[in-house]
């Protein structure tokens, strides 16, 4: 850590969910503490929806917004956004040079193809032969494609003209936090230049929530993240986020505006024994402590709800208790991949403002004095994976 390379900088931050679009409406809803929540839809489970866009605006083309998968189109969306704010959208000479990593998932099932088949098993003569029949002639040729996680990152090539080298990462909450970290590392090494990281994640689909159900994962009624319990778990958030890394100099040099400093993206793996989320992120605090600011911390937590690792995160805070934490999973939800992501393009919004959003649950959050100068931020796998980023005021 000693010679970090090149310093890089956030120069561009591209943000759909619930609360909306667009850095303001998401530090104007986390301020308010804004809570948008569907209880019904797919009850017993609550899930953030997604706020409504319109897609036009960042996929001109109606072909192409059809032959994506929604996940797909809430990510090329919010990389349109990112492109813009970082002022590099239509800028050929740029997106040739710009470098992707893409955090992501695997497809969405056609559920009514899936019913329509599993009710003609039970009456059919020969199950294999009329399975493999109505595989072949009932899913459409993209939806097979779109079960290849790299779609989006195609997508985006296509919709926004980014053709550098591409990259993505599955793996649920650590792929985000490998994508950052791989990103900050070839920009330091002098690899890349300018890249564009991120992921999405689309909760509002029945296949998705009956797998987590099925791992025992999912909540039966809203809560914030801090006050689900011993039998807590995730609430589901539809979202994508994107950002725009980019190396002081080069960003320099196309004068473009740097919101924050990325100085530390840092992942880990415990084998997760009792302990293990606690001493992870102890390890990954310490590995730090050269760098942490006295003055004007926060943390940014991405505790998803899910035990034990609520509890575990909560443990570690409660050794740092000088920190100001704001857990963002209560309002926009947990969306796996690109949970992260978000929380660092947020954590960007808020020492670039130089405060911090409200405060939520009292037992954990409280408010903040003084100027806000760095953000630690937390991603916390609900079942594998842990990570510590570091943003600074650039």
């Amino acid at each position: 850590m000693a010679n970090d390379g090149r310093e890089t900088v956030i120069t561009g931050i591209g943000l759909v969910s619930c609360l909306g679009e667009g850095a303001d409406a998401h530090w104007d809803g986390l301020s308010a503490g804004s809570l948008i929540v569907d209880e019904s839809t797919y009850a017993p489970y609550p899930v953030h929806p997604l706020a409504p866009i319109e897609l036009d605006r960042q996929i001109a083309k109606k072909g192409d917004q059809r032959q994506m998968e929604p996940w797909q189109r809430i990510g090329t969306y919010a990389a349109g956004l990112a492109l813009d704010s970082a002022g590099a959208k239509g800028k050929a000479e740029l997106l040739e040079r710009m470098d992707m990593i893409v955090a992501a998932g695997g497809g969405e099932r056609d559920l009514t193809v899936d019913e329509t088949i599993l009710a003609g098993l039970r009456t059919a003569e020969d199950a294999d032969t009329f399975l493999n029949t109505r595989l072949m002639t009932d899913l459409r040729p993209t939806l097979m494609l779109a079960q290849l996680a790299n779609l989006l990152a195609g997508n985006i090539s296509i919709v926004h003209g980014v053709i550098g080298s591409s990259r993505t990462f599955m793996g649920e909450e650590g792929a985000g936090i490998d994508a950052l970290r791989i990103a900050l590392a070839r920009i330091r090494a002098g690899q890349s230049d300018i890249a564009l990281v991120g992921g999405a994640f689309n909760t509002e689909r029945k296949d998705s929530i009956i797998q987590y159900d099925f791992g025992s994962y999912l909540k039966g009624r809203y809560r914030p993240v801090w006050q689900r319990g011993p039998e807590g778990g995730l609430v589901f958030g539809s979202l994508g986020a994107f950002l725009v890394l980019e190396a002081r100099e080069h960003a320099d040099k196309r004068d473009a505006a740097p919101m924050a400093r990325l100085s530390a993206v840092l992942s880990r793996r415990s084998s997760r024994r009792p302990g293990d989320v606690t001493a992870s992120l102890e390890a990954s605090w310490q590995d730090l402590a050269g760098r942490l600011v006295s003055d004007g911390l926060a943390l940014i937590s991405g505790a998803t709800g899910a035990e034990p690792a609520t509890a575990e995160e909560r443990a570690f805070l409660a050794a740092h208790p000088e920190v100001p934490v704001r857990a963002t999973g209560s309002y926009i939800g947990h969306a796996l991949e690109p949970q992260f992501v978000m929380n660092v393009a947020l954590a960007a919004l808020a020492v670039n403002r130089g405060t911090l959003f409200s405060p939520g649950d009292p037992s954990v959050e409280r408010p903040m004095q003084g100027p806000l100068k760095q953000v630690a931020v937390t991603g916390i796998g609900h079942w594998r994976g842990e990570g510590l980023g570091l943003v600074d005021a650039a």
